[in-house]
């Protein structure tokens, strides 16, 4: 906004913005200056700016607004989800177009911000019944595909994952059966591919990485649920469970499908959902989103079970991953955490206690299993396969033959004395636990040196500062 004329207390102002030019005049009267034109051009701009803000994502047939829909910009970042409302988060014109995703839904992506309202259909993709062979087979075995996106944060530095992954659990179907089985994901085969920036205009990729910033490994099959009353002599319905911060679960049901939104931060209670994170919370470590949703079908009765499971998302922004990451970062600054999965339940099996046993004590061959992905997946975006072809590029011949070795971790084995005598004083110190014991201190006094030295860096670079 500039000052164009001034004239016997006359003057007149341009405002640009938007690709509209609005000219308008105010007049002095007793030594004040009336803008009643401008605050209303102010005002129209505002209101562009929040029309922008507030796209809804509804649901094509219901209309009800859909909440936790992942938005990922023209690049394949990962932008927010929508609220309980169904509102996206801010998009500017620059991040178009935008992909929607919703496990569920037919995959969206959206040319420009002129719609208000942005509605998903529904897929009609699930698992057949599992049918119970005879009552011996009393464990389920299930079988998934893992899309992973997963960003690491600093002040500096930002380290983008795409992964891809298969994975197993194993739930016990009925009570009293003298089976654990494993509810986390075990992997048994994995793809990963890093894209590494910083502000200097570093820009490299890799499909190995230093850096273990994914909260993927710790969300996996949940057991059975009841759901609300409401929704179980119900064809279509919406309840919700409130907890102490607020909207906790948020159930829908429509015919024998099932799907239940958790905020794990809503309340102490909603951690039931993702039990493997008790001791991250007990650490007091920062979340500033906890979000799942687990996708159910073939519902008849009044709880949903992982029998019913056809897939589950979740969304977890955190600040860190735990005191260990001091080892993986170069300076003492915060750093954010931001990891997006979709699980897809591709088989579904019931064996027996001695076969899932057997399953359990099995070792697969990574080289032998495939990553098979499911016909529900959406196709990646360019960005994603873009990424994937600069690391399938990489001439790994090359880049090994031309690396000098680190002398900090290169030495001669011929130089170390591998005596009778150590070997039997090396395995005694393992075998009555001083080795632990020894790995322990160092460890400590390695964390505190490397704190002293680090305060030391932070105070020369506050004084540069000033």
């Amino acid at each position: 906004m500039g000052m164009l004329e001034a004239k016997e207390g006359v003057c007149a102002y341009v405002l640009c913005r938007y690709d509209l030019v609005l000219v308008t005049r105010c007049v002095m009267i007793n030594g004040r200056t009336l803008y009643t034109a401008m605050v209303a051009c102010v005002l129209l701009v505002l209101g562009a700016e929040m029309k922008a803000a507030n796209v809804v994502v509804a649901d094509s047939v219901s209309r009800s607004p859909l909440m936790s829909v992942s938005v990922f910009d023209r690049n394949g970042s990962f932008v927010g989800v929508t609220d309980k409302r169904g509102r996206a988060p801010y998009i500017s014109p620059a991040e178009y177009p935008v992909t929607l995703r919703y496990l569920g839904y037919k995959e969206m992506t959206v040319a420009n911000s002129r719609n208000d309202t942005i509605f998903m259909t529904e897929t009609s993709a699930e698992l057949p019944e599992v049918v119970v062979e005879s009552r011996q087979h009393k464990v389920l075995h299930l079988l998934a595909y893992i899309r992973e996106y997963s960003t690491l944060s600093t002040y500096t530095d930002t380290v983008f994952m795409f992964r891809e992954k298969m994975a197993d659990f194993m739930a016990v179907a009925e009570p009293g059966v003298k089976y654990r089985g494993w509810s986390r994901p075990r992997i048994l085969k994995s793809k990963s591919y890093y894209h590494i920036t910083n502000s200097e205009g570093v820009d490299s990729v890799s499909d190995v990485s230093n850096h273990h910033f994914s909260w993927s490994d710790w969300i996996g099959v949940n057991g059975t649920a009841e759901m609300p009353r409401a929704l179980i002599d119900a064809d279509s319905a919406t309840d919700s469970v409130f907890g102490r911060y607020g909207a906790a679960e948020i159930w829908q049901r429509s015919g024998d499908r099932v799907s239940v939104m958790v905020d794990v931060l809503a309340d102490t209670l909603s951690r039931r959902w993702a039990p493997y994170f008790n001791d991250f919370f007990r650490k007091n470590l920062d979340f500033d989103n906890f979000r799942l949703r687990f996708n159910y079908a073939n519902v008849t009765d009044g709880e949903v079970t992982p029998a019913d499971l056809v897939g589950f998302t979740y969304n977890i922004e955190s600040r860190g991953r735990g005191r260990d990451m001091f080892r993986f970062n170069h300076r003492d600054e915060p750093f954010f955490v931001t990891t997006y999965a979709e699980v897809y339940i591709v088989d579904k099996e019931y064996v027996t206690v001695k076969e899932a046993r057997r399953w359990e004590k099995l070792k697969v061959s990574t080289e032998d299993f495939e990553i098979i992905e499911p016909a529900e997946a959406p196709d990646l975006q360019p960005s994603i396969k873009a990424l994937i072809a600069r690391v399938d590029n990489i001439d790994r011949e090359n880049i090994r033959l031309a690396a000098e070795v680190d002398p900090n971790i290169g030495y001669e084995t011929k130089n170390r004395n591998f005596s009778f005598p150590t070997r039997a004083f090396n395995l005694l110190k393992e075998m009555t636990g001083i080795s632990s014991i020894i790995h322990r201190k160092k460890q400590k006094k390695s964390w505190r040196d490397f704190c002293r030295e680090q305060s030391k860096v932070n105070n020369r670079n506050l004084q540069r500062s000033y």
